[in-house]
């Protein structure tokens, strides 16, 4: 499955996971990403990211305008909240 996800800017993503990997690159925006255990990735336009099945994670688009991305799922497409 492949989306595009539009994200307000200066928005974030709360903690979630989902059953599938994911493959983003980021379109538009600047975008900082944290999968649980690792360090945040501060994407730009073009750069790509990849996130483990089941790994927590979240995200927060910048004040550079809408964060546009392009995220490859294998099957299912879902998102759960982690709970705190």
């Amino acid at each position: 499955v492949d989306v595009f996800f539009k994200v307000p800017a200066n928005t974030d993503l709360p903690n979630h996971s989902h059953t599938s990997p994911e493959r983003m690159i980021l379109v538009s925006g600047e975008m900082d990403v944290t999968y649980e255990g690792e360090e945040t990735q501060k994407l730009k336009t073009g750069n790509y990211a990849y996130g483990p099945a089941m790994k927590p994670h979240i995200a927060r688009c910048g004040d550079a305008g809408s964060c546009v991305l392009f995220i490859a799922f294998e099957e299912p497409l879902d998102a759960f909240p982690v709970k705190e």
